[in-house]
C-alpha cells in the first residue's frame, strides 16, 4: 500500500509553495500547545526543497513552536480544568500523568527532553502550566529541547540532499508504515 508515496508527493509539492513558511509557523505552533501533527513532516521536505533556506526554516520552527509552547504553559496554568476532559477523550491522560510525574522529579530536564524526542511535546507544555513551573526555565528548556530537534532534522536534510531525497523516495512507505506501527505499540504501553 503506497500511502506514505502519495503524501510524500504531495508535501514536497506543498514545502515549495510561496506560503509554505507560513503553513510550517502555524503547524509549528499549534502541534506545541494542541495540534497531533509535528512540524517535522514539513519542516524536513521544505529544507530538502530549498535547502539554502534549511537554517531559516529550522528557526522559524522553533521560535513558533516555543510561543505554542507558552500557549500550553498558559493553557495548563489558567484553563486545566476545561481542557482535563479534552485529554480523557483524547487518549492523552496517561502521557500527562507521567508528564506530571517527571516535572516532580526533573522540572527542566523534562521539557528539555520532551522538546527534543517525538514524545508528545504539548502535554508536558500544558503540565508546566498546571504545576506552575517557573517561566523562564520552561521557556529555555523548551528553545534548546525544540532548536536541536528541529537543527538536527534541518541539518540532516541538506547533508543528505538530492541523495537523501531519492532514499526518502524510495523507502518513505516502509517508513511510514513503521512509524504507525511504532505509534500503536507506544500508545499500548503507555495506556496499559
Amino acid at each position: 500500500m503506497r500511502l506514505f508515496s502519495r503524501l510524500y508527493a504531495r508535501v514536497m509539492h506543498w514545502a515549495a509553495h510561496p506560503h509554505a513558511p507560513r503553513y510550517l509557523a502555524g503547524l509549528s505552533f499549534a502541534e506545541s500547545s494542541f495540534f497531533p501533527i509535528p512540524p517535522d513532516v514539513m519542516l524536513a521536505p521544505m529544507a530538502l526543497a530549498r535547502p539554502e533556506r534549511a537554517w531559516s526554516y529550522a528557526l522559524l520552527t522553533t521560535a513558533s513552536s516555543v510561543l505554542g509552547g507558552m500557549l500550553g504553559y498558559l493553557i495548563g496554568y489558567f484553563a486545566f480544568g476545561a481542557i482535563e476532559p479534552l485529554l480523557h477523550q483524547a487518549g492523552y491522560w496517561p502521557a500527562y500523568e507521567a508528564a506530571r510525574s517527571w516535572f516532580e522529579q526533573w522540572g527542566f530536564w523534562a521539557i528539555f527532553v520532551a522538546g527534543f524526542s517525538p514524545i508528545p511535546y504539548k502535554v508536558f507544555t500544558i503540565a508546566a502550566g498546571v504545576l506552575a513551573m517557573v517561566f523562564l526555565p520552561f521557556v529555555l528548556a523548551s528553545a534548546v529541547g525544540r532548536g536541536l530537534r528541529f537543527f538536527l532534522v534541518a541539518g540532516l536534510m541538506v547533508l543528505g540532499g538530492e541523495r537523501m531525497e531519492r532514499k526518502l523516495r524510495t523507502y518513505i512507505d516502509y517508513i511510514g508504515w513503521a512509524t504507525v506501527v511504532a505509534g500503536v505499540i507506544a500508545y499500548l504501553v503507555i495506556r496499559y
